[in-house]
């Protein structure tokens, strides 16, 4: 631990080493882009058990995993659970640097897209229940005409309500449109 600690800081990563995965879960800090390199084997508490807990606390970190002997089963598992990568001691230097930036880089990303997630669901949020109603005809790719007729309104109120969903929504174009229904989970008429 106190090797790869030196590695990581002469690479000039910051680093909290912990002493326990149990310590590590009582002071991770959801909020904080992080990468954790985390051994497969722990007393008390395998990898794969503490990359569950995090998934299970929704928290956004990149895991690069260590092993003495990895086998086919065990690095699916992980993978599919998300982590970023797997390597064997002894580790090569380069190497885990190299998935430490990776792991940072697909920490940042998924952040980012959590964050554009949050920020259409707010915006969602603010729209009326008549121009949802809207949204969801103009993302299946019904016409305006189509739509007045569907909802029983006129085509110039249907032009009023998609203009205030795209303007509501801080979108541009129908392609946007869709895009943020789809994170919305709005389902299409």
């Amino acid at each position: 631990m106190v090797a790869l600690d030196r590695l990581l800081r002469a690479a000039g990563f910051s680093t909290a080493p912990f002493c326990s995965a149990g310590e590590f879960l009582r002071h991770v800090d959801p909020q904080r882009e992080a990468c954790l390199v985390l051994d497969m084997a722990m007393p008390g508490m395998d990898g794969l058990t503490v990359q569950q807990m995090l998934a299970d606390r929704d928290v956004c970190v990149g895991v690069v995993f260590l092993t003495g002997r990895a086998d086919v089963p065990m690095t699916v598992h992980a993978m599919k659970a998300g982590a970023c990568d797997l390597l064997t001691k002894p580790v090569d230097g380069a190497r885990l640097i190299d998935a430490v930036n990776a792991a940072l880089a697909r920490s940042a990303k998924e952040r980012a897209e959590r964050a554009r997630r949050a920020e259409l669901a707010e915006k969602f949020v603010t729209l009326t229940p008549r121009e949802r109603q809207v949204m969801a005809q103009v993302v299946s790719g019904r016409m305006n005409k189509q739509i007045a007729a569907s909802l029983g309104a006129a085509e110039k109120t249907i032009k009023v309500h998609r203009g205030r969903v795209m303007q509501k929504m801080g979108v541009e174009s129908l392609a946007d449109l869709v895009r943020a229904a789809q994170c919305v989970g709005l389902e299409a008429e």
